[in-house]
């Protein structure tokens, strides 16, 4: 991202989730999404300019069936006991401000400029931030996650739910590392919920989009295997690990077993995984 704005592409992913609401199919519902980016005719995505509306179509899907992943595990480890859920690299997500709980604490992750940004957004549409919701300013490649965390009030002993959304593509190989070993460390049950892609074709590392990531200052970095992170999580102590395949999880969300057509390899190679510590 450029210094001092914030992150263009946390811009776009919450447009995608605000668009899909008027999806079919919708599967993932959140009332607050258009709320949070303005109306339509405001929106501006440089990423999706010009390209095949099809191939748009099916990642605003593979973010909502993401986004729809993560908040199904969180609403079983809450009902579970959980009353900690670490949002990183939270970006414009809604989650903490459609938690129906009192007692569950979200606390928001993100680069400082990104996180400002959204404040000011929260306070211009309305939405109430509430007590249990704790900002974390922190730059993922500079700046200590446990300090971040720590400053905001974090109970390093108590079982947590981590959710890493858009992130660990960005984030160099040392970083996303380093950030699952920091989680494999906390206290009680550690549970961590992101989204990757595997290492790419030539025509998805050459996509469109990639050049265009690229050029806004965000770059795609990390690619690993299903095995690669099992493999990881293991070494660091999780011991519950599951794999979804992006097409085999919007499959079961949608009925369509079969997504194929144009743009299929937007999602053919991204994977959500869930792992926990107990």
């Amino acid at each position: 991202m450029q210094i001092g704005e914030p992150s263009k592409t946390a811009f776009a992913v919450a447009w995608a989730r605000a668009d899909h609401q008027s999806d079919e199919p919708r599967i993932f519902t959140d009332p607050l999404a258009a709320r949070i980016v303005g109306p339509v005719s405001t929106r501006s995505s440089q990423f999706e300019r010009a390209l095949d509306p099809d191939l748009v179509r099916r990642r605003r899907m593979f973010i909502a069936g993401r986004s729809r992943f993560a908040d199904d595990v969180t609403a079983a480890a809450v009902a579970a006991g959980t009353t900690q859920v670490v949002l990183l690299g939270a970006g414009l997500d809604t989650s903490a401000y459609r938690n129906p709980h009192t007692d569950v604490h979200f606390f928001e992750v993100d680069h400082p400029a990104t996180q400002e940004w959204k404040r000011r957004q929260l306070a211009e549409t309305g939405i109430t931030i509430a007590q249990t919701v704790h900002f974390a300013p922190v730059d993922f490649e500079r700046s200590t996650l446990a300090a971040g965390l720590a400053e905001a009030g974090f109970d390093r002993t108590r079982s947590a739910v981590f959710v890493m959304l858009g992130v660990v593509v960005y984030l160099s190989a040392q970083s996303v590392t380093d950030t699952l070993s920091y989680i494999a460390g906390q206290g009680g049950t550690a549970e961590v919920v992101f989204d990757y892609a595997e290492p790419p074709t030539h025509r998805w590392q050459d996509s469109e989009r990639a050049k265009r990531v690229a050029a806004a200052g965000e770059p795609f970095q990390t690619f690993r295997t299903a095995e690669q992170f099992r493999d990881e999580l293991t070494a660091l102590g999780f011991t519950k690990i599951e794999d979804h395949p992006a097409v085999e999880l919007l499959g079961s969300y949608t009925g369509q077993r079969d997504p194929g057509g144009p743009g299929v390899h937007m999602i053919q190679g991204g994977h959500l995984m869930h792992a926990a510590t107990a």
